[in-house]
């Protein structure tokens, strides 16, 4: 899938990745490939994600808040880092 991380002055990380892990308000949440459109609110955590070819951010990215929208296999993140 389509995945980006952005906040309110720059794009964090974009690319591919096959699995992300999000924290949202009611608990963490993994997201697949070709998963359901949804619009989730995050709260202050770590993302964590992988893919074949990506080279994740050992880690993860630290969020202090923020909202994921999924949409036609892309997913994108509007947070506060």
């Amino acid at each position: 899938m389509r995945f980006s991380i952005l906040d309110p002055k720059k794009a964090i990380w974009q690319g591919m990745a096959k699995k992300v892990t999000l924290p949202a308000v009611n608990g963490e949440m993994c997201v697949l490939d070709f998963h359901q459109p949804f619009v989730v609110r995050l709260e202050k955590g770590r993302i964590t994600f992988s893919g074949e070819r990506v080279v994740s951010r050992p880690g993860g990215i630290l969020i202090k808040d923020g909202i994921a929208f999924m949409r036609s296999n892309s997913l994108t993140v509007f947070a506060q880092t």
